[in-house]
């Protein structure tokens, strides 16, 4: 009888597995670093190389002294906790409604979320262009706002409706019968046990809407243009500017990875959520 593998044997194969897989999402970064680091003569190096060989802030000093791209990042910020919040201001009482009190209407409204989320969004450029031109809204942050939340409500809607479908229904009712109303009970028992939920939520809302390229290139033009527009003028009829473009590329990823790493105990408890059930 052939002898089974061990345990550990099985442990090391899956911590591979792992490894691998990281690597293949982290080496793409670590290039982009890696690039932004080097000076004009290396970038342009063929073949290229992975390290730079000389170390070079020249990228980053070019980057920051662009013109419009400070007010490009700020747009950015602005639009992307402006879409958070709306989205979550949105999504999170639909979300409660649907999971808790789960009616043939609350699938149907959770089915056409979903299906939402299967439409191109280039599909949807031109008929918000009108709506935004016809509203007086094009190249405004409002405007941008509106856009970025179509699309990111729905994708808020299914998560927190994930979360709520964790929540036992009974918590609301005893809420009732200690006399709160139903509001209350949502505000004051059922959104305090979300923390990890609404982080998670938050956070793709925010992604979403940071990383953004299509409708910031259709709605916008000057005054609310965001950075990854910025980004990819570096593409000019002179040449592409590697240097430079991973340079912003970078520094526009850091607030990202900053706002991932502080909510990093709500992530990992986000992701658990459900698992185990006293």
């Amino acid at each position: 009888m052939a002898d089974r593998p061990s345990p550990d044997f099985g442990k090391t194969i899956i911590n591979l597995a792992a490894l691998v897989l990281v690597l293949s999402y982290a080496l793409p970064y670590v290039y982009l670093v890696s690039t932004s680091l080097k000076s004009p003569a290396d970038v342009q190096q063929i073949p290229p190389s992975f390290f730079p060989g000389r170390v070079s802030l020249e990228n980053f000093a070019t980057v920051i002294g662009t013109a419009g791209l400070p007010n490009a990042f700020v747009n950015s910020t602005v639009v992307a906790v402006l879409t958070t919040l709306l989205s979550l201001l949105i999504a999170v009482p639909a979300a409660y409604v649907s999971a808790l009190y789960r009616r043939r209407i609350t699938v149907i409204f959770l089915l056409f979320a979903l299906v939402t989320r299967m439409v191109p969004a280039v599909s949807l450029g031109v008929p918000l262009f009108q709506v935004m031109k016809t509203l007086g809204l094009l190249d405004t942050t409002f405007g941008l706002v509106l856009a970025h939340t179509s699309t990111a409500v729905p994708l808020a809607l299914l998560l927190m409706s994930a979360f709520f479908e964790g929540v036992p229904k009974e918590l609301e009712e005893a809420a009732r019968m200690d006399g709160c109303t139903r509001f209350g009970a949502f505000v004051h028992i059922i959104l305090p046990l979300m923390p990890s939920g609404l982080a998670i939520t938050a956070l793709f809302s925010f992604i979403a809407s940071w990383n953004e390229f299509l409708f910031a290139l259709l709605l916008t033009s000057q005054n609310s243009k965001t950075a990854p527009i910025v980004i990819a003028e570096f593409n000019s009829v002179y040449g592409l500017a590697w240097g430079p473009m991973t340079a912003a590329a970078v520094l526009y990823s850091l607030p990202v990875i900053l706002v991932t790493l502080l909510l990093q105990k709500q992530i990992v408890g986000g992701l658990t959520f459900g698992a185990v059930k006293g």
